[in-house]
C-alpha cells in the first residue's frame, strides 16, 4: 500500500462505498419476500418461482469466480462503475419481465455483475493502514449486510403498496447514480501485470499453498449455506399456516438481522486485535443456538424472529473473522483471494437455498431445521481443522 494512502478517515467515501456494497448485495435478494407475489403474477408453480433465489446466488458465484479476480489487473476506478452499470441493466430486465424466464435472465445478469461489491472491499484493504483492515472491512460489510436486509423489507413494502416490480426500477436508478458518484472518488491503487489466464493459474497456486484460505472458505460456505436455507423458505413459511403474513411483513421480519449486520464494524476491530479464533467459535455457537429457536419458529413467530436475528449475528461474526484472516495472507493478491473465498461462500449459499427448497417439500419445516443444523456442524468441523493447522504450524515454527 502507498504510505500516503489511507481512506479510513475519509468518511464520505467510506459511506458511499458501504452504500454501494449494500445496494449490490441487496440486488440479489429482492425476490426473497416476493416469491408468493411473483408466483401469483406469472401463475407458475411455487417450486419454480423459488428457484429464482438459487439462480441469483449461482450467477453471483460465477461472477465471483470469473469477474472478481480481474480486480487485481484492471483499473478499478473504471471497472467498478462498469460492473454497477451492467447490474442496473439486469435489474431493468427484471422490472420489465413479462414471464418467469425473462425474470430469471435479468436475475442472472444482476447476479453476475453485482460482484462489484467484492471488488470494492479488496480495493478498500489496499487503501488503508494494515492495522485498520478489520475495521474498514467491517464497516463495508455492515453496509453490505444492512443493505441486504433493508432490500428485502423495501421489496416487501413496495410490493404491498404498489407492485412487486417497483423495487427493481428504484434499485436500477440508485445503482446508476452511485456508479457515477464513485467514478470520480475511488482511490488509485496499484494493479498487477498478469494475463487473464494467468489469474487462474495463480489462484490454483493460492489454493495449494494457503491452507488457511481453503479452510476459511469452506467455513464461510457452510455457514452461509445454513443462513441461505432461510432465504428460500422464509416467504413460503411465513405466508402459509399458521402465520399467513403479507409480503410487507415478511420483509419486516428480516429487519431483526440489522442488529447483527451493524455489529460487523465492532467485530472487525476485535479481529484486528488478533481474536479471530475465539470469534469464530462464538459465531458457530450462536448459529447452533439460532437453529434451536428457528425450529420452534415453525409454530411461534417470536421464536423465528429471535432465531433469525441470532443467525445473522453468528454469520457476521464468522464472516468478519474469515475476512480478517484471508486479507492478511497475500497483500499482492487480495482480489484473487477474495474471489476464492467469496466463490466458496456463495456456492454454499446457492446449495443452502436449494437444500432449503428440497427439505421444505420433502419434510416440511422440521427437516429444514435439521439440514440447517447439520450445515453449521460442517462449519464447526472445518473451524476445528483450521485451529489444529494453526496450532501445528506454530509448533513447527518454534522448533
Amino acid at each position: 500500500m502507498n504510505a500516503q494512502l489511507d481512506i479510513s478517515q475519509n468518511k464520505a467515501l467510506l459511506w458511499l462505498m458501504a452504500i454501494a456494497c449494500g445496494l449490490c448485495a441487496g440486488a440479489n435478494y429482492y425476490c426473497q419476500p416476493l416469491i408468493h407475489s411473483i408466483q401469483q403474477y406469472f401463475n407458475m408453480p411455487e417450486s419454480q418461482v423459488a428457484l429464482t433465489v438459487t439462480f441469483a446466488q449461482v450467477s453471483y458465484a460465477v461472477g465471483l469466480l470469473f469477474i472478481v479476480p480481474m480486480g487485481d489487473i484492471v483499473n478499478k476506478i473504471k471497472f467498478i462503475p462498469w460492473l454497477m452499470f451492467c447490474t442496473a441493466i439486469g435489474l431493468l430486465l427484471c422490472a420489465f419481465a413479462v414471464n418467469l424466464p425473462m425474470l430469471w435472465i435479468g436475475t442472472i445478469i444482476t447476479g453476475l455483475f453485482s460482484v462489484a461489491a467484492q471488488v470494492l472491499i479488496p480495493l478498500a484493504t489496499m487503501a488503508v493502514k494494515p492495522e485498520k483492515t478489520g475495521e474498514v472491512v467491517g464497516f463495508l460489510m455492515s453496509g453490505l449486510l444492512v443493505g441486504l436486509l433493508l432490500s428485502t423489507s423495501l421489496a416487501g413494502l413496495l410490493s404491498n403498496l404498489f407492485n412487486w416490480k417497483l423495487i427493481y426500477f428504484v434499485s436500477a436508478g440508485l445503482m446508476l447514480l452511485l456508479a457515477f458518484l464513485l467514478k470520480s472518488r475511488l482511490p488509485h491503487v496499484p494493479t498487477f501485470k498478469m494475463s487473464y489466464g494467468k489469474i487462474f493459474q495463480s489462484m490454483a497456486v493460492l489454493l495449494k499453498e494457503e491452507r488457511r484460505l481453503v479452510y476459511r472458505a469452506v467455513i464461510g460456505g457452510f455457514a452461509f449455506a445454513a443462513m441461505s436455507i432461510l432465504f428460500s423458505t422464509i416467504a413460503v413459511l411465513l405466508t402459509s399456516e399458521p402465520f399467513k403474513l403479507p409480503d410487507v411483513l415478511v420483509g419486516v421480519v428480516t429487519l431483526i438481522g440489522v442488529f447483527g449486520a451493524l455489529s460487523t464494524a465492532q467485530i472487525g476491530k476485535i479481529a484486528d486485535r488478533g481474536h479471530t479464533a475465539i470469534l469464530t467459535w462464538i459465531g458457530v455457537s450462536i448459529m447452533l443456538l439460532s437453529w434451536g429457536l428457528l425450529y420452534l419458529g415453525g409454530t411461534y413467530l417470536i421464536s423465528y424472529i429471535l432465531g433469525y436475528g441470532l443467525i445473522n449475528l453468528g454469520l457476521a461474526t464468522i464472516h468478519s473473522s474469515n475476512q480478517n484472516i484471508i486479507f492478511r495472507l497475500r497483500p499482492d493478491a487480495k482480489s484473487r483471494i477474495n474471489s476464492i473465498y467469496m466463490t466458496a461462500y456463495f456456492t454454499g449459499g446457492a446449495c443452502g437455498s436449494a437444500l432449503g427448497v428440497y427439505a421444505w417439500h420433502h419434510g416440511g419445516w422440521s427437516m429444514t431445521t435439521v439440514v440447517g443444523l447439520l450445515l453449521v456442524c460442517g462449519a464447526a468441523l472445518f473451524a476445528l481443522l483450521d485451529h489444529l493447522y494453526v496450532k501445528s504450524s506454530n509448533h513447527i515454527q518454534t522448533i
